[in-house]
């Protein structure tokens, strides 16, 4: 028997393979070589098993190389998507932003004319209500007047009627002071006589002193009333002027303090619809960036999606790879054991039948290596589970050389075994 190696080590990942030769080995030309029928039959048996080895790891690394090309082609495509996708709309970018520019522009302006009109809606409301209240002020002095002009005019009929109490009292003084004249000429001219009457009788009253007392009397009442009839006037013109000034300030002071009430009343409504106006602007504003950035968030949300989805089926694919890689490399290892025993046991015979051995004795020995070499690859082939008995069973050996982790492809040596 001889080994062949197959133009050396060869690559199993470059997809040469080596090559399966057999010879006849034997003894002198005889049928009866160092292998029996049996053992050739398990020879040819390990070779099938290689074969069978080598076409699996040829098809695992075409998978791999399938699943590195889409990889790369999703990779690409993932790049295009982030850019934009395959159309590009860059150049509908500064449009759009014009438009948003423009209607923010419009927005804005909208809001300002609305602001402005409702300021005038404001001032007009302002000044009609100061037009009201200067109405107001005017009847509320329009009655103050006609209130003022009844005293006065009561004032008037007291000051009549004193006036004519007044010449009622100067007529019938008057009437007294021509009766008084006329009684006393009459008196006069009693006594102007010659006729000289003595009486004894009690001397009579005295007219002139009486009229003078009752002149003096009436005269004094009068005065009095007069003087009583003035000071009520000028106290009642007094309280009155002194009411109307009193009035008349704190008339005034309400009048400011109401203006001043007003301006401020103006000045805080005109400042709560501007702030209304921009408060509904603001909201505007802050729905329609919210409906924006939801509308953002939710295709980013779908996009990560279909990312993480693709990801997800990418490390199940790359789970599934290594574990095929793991129970295709527990079967090489063993493999190599296995090989690695046929080397020795094989140079064993061979040195054996070169000093002159006996060719039973190789036989047996050769035999009994196959047959227990034979039962560890299928105990090795029954310990890897229902994931590598079909290749367990077409393979015979492999030993590795390489392993290149950047393309994720593994080299194996290729050693074949001739007969």
């Amino acid at each position: 028997a001889a080994w062949g190696t197959g133009s050396g080590w060869g690559s199993l990942g470059g997809g040469a393979g080596g090559c399966f030769q057999s010879y006849s080995c034997g003894a002198g030309g005889s049928d009866g070589g160092l292998l029996s029928g049996g053992e050739k039959e398990t020879m040819q048996n390990l070779n099938d098993r290689l074969a069978s080895y080598l076409s699996k790891v040829r098809a695992l690394e075409e998978a791999n190389s399938d699943l590195e090309l889409k990889i790369k082609t999703w990779y690409e495509k993932s790049a295009l998507h982030a850019d934009g996708g395959l159309r590009d709309y860059s150049k509908y970018h500064t449009t759009i932003q014009d438009l948003r520019n423009k209607i923010i522009a419009a927005s804005v302006t909208n809001a300002s004319i609305i602001l402005q009109i409702d300021n005038a809606r404001l001032a007009a409301d302002d000044f009609k209500m100061k037009y009201e209240n200067e109405v107001f002020l005017r009847q509320s002095v329009e009655a103050d007047i006609n209130g003022l002009r009844k005293v006065l005019d009561e004032l008037t009929l007291s000051r009549s009627d004193l006036e004519m109490q007044i010449e009622t009292l100067t007529e019938e003084l008057a009437y007294l002071k021509k009766n008084h004249e006329e009684e006393m000429k009459s008196l006069q001219g009693m006594t102007s006589g010659n006729v000289n009457v003595e009486m004894n009788a009690a001397p009579g009253i005295d007219l002139t002193t009486l009229l003078n007392k009752m002149r003096a009397e009436y005269e004094a009442l009068a005065e009095q009333n007069r003087k009583d009839a003035e000071t009520w006037f000028a106290e009642k013109s007094k309280e009155l002027n002194v009411m109307i000034n009193v009035s008349a300030k704190e008339t005034s002071t309400n009048k400011n303090e109401i203006t001043d009430l007003k301006r401020t009343l103006q000045a805080l409504e005109i400042d709560l619809t501007s702030q209304l106006a921009l408060r509904q602007s603001l909201e505007a504003t802050l729905a329609e960036t919210e409906g924006r950035y939801c509308a953002q968030i939710s295709q980013m949300q779908g996009l990560i999606g279909n990312v993480e989805t693709q990801v997800q089926q990418i490390r199940e694919d790359m789970e599934c790879q290594n574990a095929d890689y793991r129970q295709l490399l527990d079967i090489k290892i063993r493999l190599e054991n296995e090989i690695e025993t046929y080397r020795h046991l094989i140079d064993g015979e061979v040195s054996a039948s070169g000093h002159g051995g006996s060719k039973d004795l190789g036989s047996k020995n050769v035999g009994s290596a196959t047959a227990a070499g034979l039962r560890g690859s299928e105990s090795a082939a029954r310990g890897t589970g229902s994931g590598t008995d079909s290749s367990g069973r077409g393979t015979a050996g492999g030993n590795t050389h390489s392993a290149s982790k950047e393309k994720g492809k593994h080299h194996f040596g290729g050693v074949f075994l001739c007969y």
